[in-house]
């Protein structure tokens, strides 16, 4: 039991580290777009996330398949860039689409590719056996995740408050439209000037 606390305790500190800035910041690209009444939509997007992120991990770490580190730590901030332009982009047609199969969809992809970061981690612990260590680090990256966007549900909500009570905001720009608009530029100026650090080439 202690090595499976141990591991969890790895998998929460990895997701929660200054040095996983960049999940924290897919995280929070992901939850922009939801309020708490979305929170149904908002659960579904998550969990494609996890099951993404699951998938390319195991096949990973039990060396099923392999991918080049430096091309992994590239297209991780490339999907925070396409999660904040798709906010922007995303029309009354799009946002009625994600009710549905459509965002969960994207965060599922995406998370194929992070999964492969929490890999090129992981790797380096193990020794001999997988399953203990992998399910470990996992729960723990689950736990992390869920403090993250339940700080970042937070956040929001009170930047809606404030943005809000600031002023009477028009039926064009309403203060839930500013809000998402300025998280996901500040997330797509952060997350490209990692790309252009990482190009691969």
């Amino acid at each position: 039991m202690s090595e499976f606390i141990t591991y969890v305790q790895l998998g929460f500190r990895h997701i929660v580290d200054v040095e996983a800035m960049d999940h924290i910041l897919f995280l929070l690209a992901l939850a922009a777009i939801y309020r708490w009444r979305d929170a149904r939509g908002a659960l579904a997007v998550i969990t494609a996330f996890t099951v993404g992120h699951s998938i390319t991990l195991a096949l990973a770490v039990t060396h099923v398949v392999q991918l080049p580190p430096a091309l992994i730590e590239f297209l991780i901030p490339v999907t925070i860039v396409a999660t904040g332009v798709e906010n922007l982009a995303a029309t009354a047609e799009r946002r009625r689409a994600r009710r549905g199969w459509y965002r969960p969809l994207i965060a599922g992809t995406f998370g194929l590719i992070h999964g492969a970061g929490f890999a090129n981690y992981l790797n380096a612990l193990f020794v001999d056996r997988i399953a203990l260590p992998l399910f470990g680090f996992n729960v723990g990256i689950e736990i992390g995740q869920v403090l993250v966007l339940t700080c970042a549900a937070l956040l929001l909500a009170a930047l809606d408050a404030a943005l809000g009570a600031a002023r009477s905001w028009s039926q064009t720009w309403p203060a839930y439209r500013v809000r998402v608009t300025a998280v996901s530029l500040a997330v797509v100026v952060i997350a490209a000037r990692w790309a252009a650090e990482r190009a691969p080439w």
